[in-house]
Formats: structure tokens, C-alpha cells, sequence
């Protein structure tokens, strides 16, 4: 039960941070980068402090060296170094490259679950990540044979795997934390409170890029639907998300976290379709198909142990 409790966590984790194109779309022409990263941030501190204030000073007074560590890591790993690299690599990349580039995350996280935390790699698991990789690269409506990378591109392709390795480390850390936390440090962390002390470390770190935008000018022009748009952001998008998301790292491996990453660029392509009214393609549909049958291929190797225990 608690597993699929973890993956359900996971699934509305993915889903919303797959918002975040839309909410960028609204955003990318009136604010940088870093600007909505800090007034983002910004709201979601002023908003929640209130409510889980006292629990989350509770909790900073019991948290040992280690969890600070593993704390101020996520902040960097899994929003500071991620925006840098993604933000800085896109613009030195084509489209293409990019979308195949993006495909990377799970296969790292799988590479990465593997080597660090020696989770055992079965083939139903290895089945699923692959199923992830090529349904993200379909999902960007890359055409494998004809695409190819320029060496033109080289530095900006080097910062998208700078990002999707920085996404894939956010999530092994998370999972280690956790481990640490059950046989180590015993300290109990509510994933509001986790969400809210990543959230203020990754806010710091971002003042000085975000002041280096001229974010006061910016924002002083910018209407309702843009101000609607950080407040998603920063409430849904950030808060939320990392919420669900710390709730299900609880309850599943790696493996199961680098496939269900598969629902960022899944939900994108959807509200694209329902909100922004493009079209979609029958390989960007295959795509969609493949990341749905890759959560099934690793839900049915976290069955397998069960039936051959039972003798079934």
C-alpha cells in the first residue's frame, strides 16, 4: 500500500512541475529567469512561513551536520545548479538536441541509483527507463534518424547534460537523505518543512543572479496574468510539487522516481494541447504511450518479488 502511495505521490509530483512550460510561456517575455526563480520563491516562503513556521523552527533545531548537508544539496542540485545550467544551454542549443538531451535525466537517475545507492537494475527496471528515454525524445518531436548534433552546439548540449545530471543527483540525494533519516540521523522531517528549507537555501542563491536582471523595472510592468502566473509557480509548482514529491521518495526507489520523471514532458504536451491549442503528432502520442508503459514495467518488477515469495 505504501508503495502505491509513493507512486501516486510521484505521479502528481511530475505532473505538476510539468506545468511549469506553461507558466514559463507566460513569463519568458516579460521577466528572466532568475527574477521569477527569486520572486517565486519569495511568495511561497511568505505564504507558507505562517502556517508551518513554528514546525519548521522545530525541526532546524534538531537537524544534525548531515542533514544540513543533504538539505543545502537538494537546494543547489535540484533548483539553483539546474535553472543555471538549463537556462544558460538552451540558448546555445537547437531545439532538437535539446529535446534528445532532455531524454538523459532518467537513464543518469538509473545510471546514478545503481552506482550510488546499489540499488539492484533488473530488466523489467532497465525495460521501463528505457521506455522513459524514448518516449521523452518522441514527446520533443525529435526525428531520431534525421537529427544530429553540431559541433556549433557543443556548449550548450554539454550545459543541458550539466542540467539533466543536475536533476538526476536532486533525486538521488533525496532518496539517500531519506535512507539516512530512517537508519541514521532518526529525525522525522515533514516534507512541508523539507520543501520550505530547500526553498529558503535555493532563495538565497538566487538573489544575486535575480539583481543582476533588474528585476524592480520588470515587474513593475507586468500585469495580472503574469503575477497569477509566479503565484503557480511558486505555490504549485515549487511548494506543491516538491511536497508530493518528498512524500513519494519515501516510498519508492530511484527507479521508480527516474521513470515517473517521464510525466514532466507528458503533462507539458498535453496542456499544450488543451491551453495553447498546438498540434500533436502521432509520434509525440507514441511517446505519451511509451512513458505510460514504462511506469507499468516498473510496477510489475516491484510485483515480482511478491508473487515468487507467495509461490504464485
Amino acid at each position: 500500500m505504501n508503495k502505491i502511495k509513493g507512486k501516486i505521490y510521484l505521479l502528481l509530483a511530475f505532473s505538476l512541475a510539468g506545468t511549469s512550460v506553461i507558466t514559463g510561456y507566460i513569463l519568458s517575455e516579460t521577466l528572466g529567469s532568475f527574477t521569477v526563480t527569486f520572486v517565486s520563491l519569495g511568495i511561497m516562503l511568505l505564504c507558507l512561513a505562517p502556517f508551518y513556521g513554528v514546525e519548521t523552527a522545530k525541526t532546524i533545531r534538531l537537524l544534525k551536520n548531515g542533514d544540513w548537508k543533504m538539505l543545502i544539496l537538494q537546494a543547489i542540485f535540484g533548483i539553483f545548479l539546474f535553472r543555471i545550467f538549463l537556462l544558460s544551454g538552451v540558448s546555445l542549443t537547437s531545439t532538437v538536441e535539446a529535446g534528445i538531451l532532455t531524454g538523459t535525466a532518467p537513464a543518469i537517475t538509473a545510471v546514478l541509483a545503481y552506482l550510488v545507492l546499489r540499488e539492484m537494475l533488473s530488466g523489467w527496471t532497465a525495460a521501463g527507463i528505457a521506455c522513459t528515454v524514448m518516449g521523452i525524445v518522441l514527446l520533443a518531436g525529435v526525428n531520431i534518424y534525421s537529427a544530429a548534433f553540431s559541433a556549433e552546439h557543443l556548449g550548450g548540449n554539454v550545459l543541458i547534460l550539466c542540467a539533466m545530471a543536475s536533476e538526476s543527483t536532486f533525486n538521488i540525494i533525496s532518496r539517500r537523505h531519506r535512507a539516512k533519516q530512517l537508519y541514521e540521523t532518526g529525525i522525522p522531517i515533514h516534507p512541508m518543512v523539507q520543501t520550505l528549507i530547500v526553498s529558503a537555501v535555493a532563495f538565497v542563491l538566487s538573489i544575486i543572479p535575480a539583481l543582476m536582471e533588474q528585476p524592480f523595472a520588470a515587474l513593475q510592468m507586468i500585469g495580472l496574468n503574469e503575477w497569477l502566473a509566479l503565484i503557480w509557480y511558486g505555490l504549485i509548482v515549487t511548494a506543491l510539487a516538491f511536497v508530493f514529491f518528498y512524500a513519494g521518495v519515501k516510498h519508492c526507489d530511484a527507479y521508480t522516481t527516474a521513470a515517473f520523471s517521464g510525466m514532466i514532458p507528458l503533462t507539458s504536451m498535453l496542456l499544450s494541447l488543451l491551453l495553447l491549442r498546438e498540434a500533436i503528432s502521432y509520434a509525440q502520442w507514441a511517446g505519451g504511450f511509451l512513458i505510460i508503459s514504462s511506469m507499468l514495467m516498473i510496477g510489475n518488477r516491484q510485483r515480482q518479488p511478491h508473487r515468487q515469495a507467495t509461490g504464485q
